[in-house]
């Protein structure tokens, strides 16, 4: 099973897909209560959606273990990137909505250190030699990190997520310039947006982000009503939807990352 997929390109653009995935190794065959429930809070569509990057010829990695297994965008410490709020771990024990995940007995500390170097690792040094590389040719490079959660999870945010939901770490992560691209773009959109609102940036935006060395990293959390139906109570019979190719945002999107990889 492949850990993650790659696609090199050459413009100094990068979209990192951290919860794309949704595969559940068999070693992990049991484990879970069940693995829709696994599976539930996956970033869904999101390489289908910024399939377009292609064309611009961005570097696409793209996660394919479920979060479930190992989240990809958490400090693997295991520190709390938003202390004081709910949120899920490094390997989460729970769903976004605070239902347990595992039918016996969670992960302890050597199997997180396990998964850490067996799943977090090599996507992580793949993302580092892909920095490294694009760093060689450009002077500065743009880390778009793609993520999309239901509109309405109120254990994790209360009334309706913003569609476009940006993060910079407070402005840290990446140069002004860059940020407000992304800010005219979406105020000009017609949507609802928010700049380091509920959503500031995880690990690899805070980790990865230093404009003082040409590397300016940017999350983009979207809501799923964008580009799928949500229903009001996902099942396993109705979650997840499909993918609508006439997505309202797409265009919004596609003027994103034109406009940070000009």
């Amino acid at each position: 099973m492949s850990l993650f997929t790659l696609r090199r390109g050459n413009a100094p653009l990068i979209l990192s897909m951290p919860h794309a995935g949704t595969e559940i190794p068999k070693e992990f065959a049991g484990v879970f209560i069940s693995d829709w429930l696994a599976r539930k809070d996956a970033d869904w569509h999101i390489p289908t959606l910024y399939a377009f990057a292609e064309t611009l010829d961005a570097t696409i990695i793209a996660a394919n273990i479920s979060r479930a297994i190992i989240d990809l965008n958490r400090d693997p410490s295991g520190a709390s990137l938003y202390p004081g709020q709910a949120t899920t771990g490094l390997c989460p024990v729970e769903s976004f909505g605070g239902e347990p995940l595992y039918a016996a007995i969670p992960p302890d500390e050597a199997e997180t250190a396990r998964r850490v170097q067996h799943y977090f690792r090599p996507y992580h040094a793949a993302l580092e030699d892909e920095i490294t590389r694009l760093r060689a040719r450009h002077d500065n490079i743009v880390l778009y990190d793609c993520h999309s959660i239901r509109s309405q999870i109120p254990r994790l945010f209360p009334d309706e997520l913003p569609q476009f939901n940006i993060g910079t770490n407070g402005g840290a992560s990446c140069a002004p310039n860059y940020q407000a691209r992304v800010e005219v773009i979406c105020a000009r959109s017609g949507f609802s947006w928010v700049l380091n609102g509920r959503f500031k940036g995880g690990w690899i935006t805070r980790h990865y982000g230093q404009p003082q060395n040409g590397v300016h990293a940017i999350q983009m959390e979207l809501a799923m009503r964008g580009y799928m139906d949500e229903p009001a109570a996902p099942t396993p019979e109705n979650w997840p939807t499909a993918f609508n190719p006439s997505a309202p945002i797409l265009p919004v999107l596609q003027d994103i990352l034109k406009g940070l990889c000009p």
